[in-house]
């Protein structure tokens, strides 16, 4: 007994592709905000190792060139820090678009997968009763022909 086609069958695969999709976008926004947050720890982990420095050599310290590096250097990461904690944040908030994206596409799906299997449930039924009837149609004529 073959099955009978599921009329938006098409639908159906081009909202599992769109879905599939969807996914891959998300996967690299979370890559790009992770990739984002480890370069924002590297860099407050090099700011505090050559703070630390400077803590350490300040008294060692002859010129005042060589005070200004470290002004400088300071001065230079703290807006790098300053910067890539706004890109992380932008990125938080395309990662979070993202995901609501692929969730409205993973609902889509789930509707008309959910419809599909309705669909075939009711065929099932369909052809079961029609089973049913035929047997007891079958049954009726046997005991029909017994009796004459």
């Amino acid at each position: 007994m073959a099955g009978k086609r599921f009329e938006l069958e098409q639908v159906l695969k081009y909202r599992v592709d769109v879905e599939r999709m969807r996914s891959q976008d998300f996967a690299a926004a979370k890559r790009d905000f992770e990739h984002a947050s480890d370069r924002l720890i590297l860099q407050e982990t090099q700011m505090e190792n050559i703070a630390n420095e400077f803590c350490q050599r300040h008294g060692e310290l002859d010129c005042i060139e060589e005070l200004r590096m470290y002004a400088d250097f300071f001065s230079r990461k703290r807006e790098e820090i300053k910067d890539q904690k706004e890109r992380i944040e932008l990125l938080g908030h395309v990662m979070n678009d993202r995901r609501e994206t692929l969730l409205n596409a993973t609902k889509d799906k789930k509707v008309l997968e959910s419809l599909k299997d309705k669909k075939a449930k009711e065929f099932r039924q369909t052809m079961n009763q029609k089973e049913q009837a035929f047997m007891d149609e079958i049954s009726i004529q046997k005991k029909g022909g017994h009796s004459r």
